[in-house]
């Protein structure tokens, strides 16, 4: 039985739908050539790659003449926050404090992104925080 696919992206996956959220609809052979510089993929590699992506529901493609043009049908806003989702669950047990607290005991956390954190937190409104 083969494993279950993840809703999350695999690297080759963010990969591309990144030139998709840049460049809209394209090609597998435009995305292919987008992707060609620092580790290049193969021409089956993306046209594998683009049709995971539309089975977990990341793409669409409409037919042009023969070629296939894909599309992003999730906003990259979106797809972050089910990748967010997805560590919260998986490694901090849905609880949101314990992924601040994690990250505030970042060591790399410069002061400036400390204020930004305070500054937000502060900027909510009660209801939201009572939440």
């Amino acid at each position: 039985m083969p494993p279950k696919r993840s809703i999350t992206l695999t690297e080759a996956e963010l990969r591309l739908m990144k030139v998709l959220w840049d460049r809209g609809e394209s090609a597998v052979s435009d995305l292919t050539s987008a992707v060609s510089g620092e580790r290049p993929l193969a021409y089956t590699s993306v046209l594998t790659t683009v049709r995971i992506l539309e089975e977990k529901g990341y793409v669409r493609h409409r037919q042009e003449g023969r070629a296939f043009l894909y599309s992003p049908c999730i906003d990259e806003s979106e797809a972050g926050r089910t990748e967010v989702r997805h560590l919260l669950n998986r490694f901090f047990g849905n609880s949101r404090e314990r992924l601040l607290l994690s990250l505030l005991g970042d060591e790399e956390l410069a002061p400036e992104e400390l204020h930004r954190l305070r500054e937000a937190i502060n900027g909510l409104p009660e209801d939201e925080v009572a939440k």
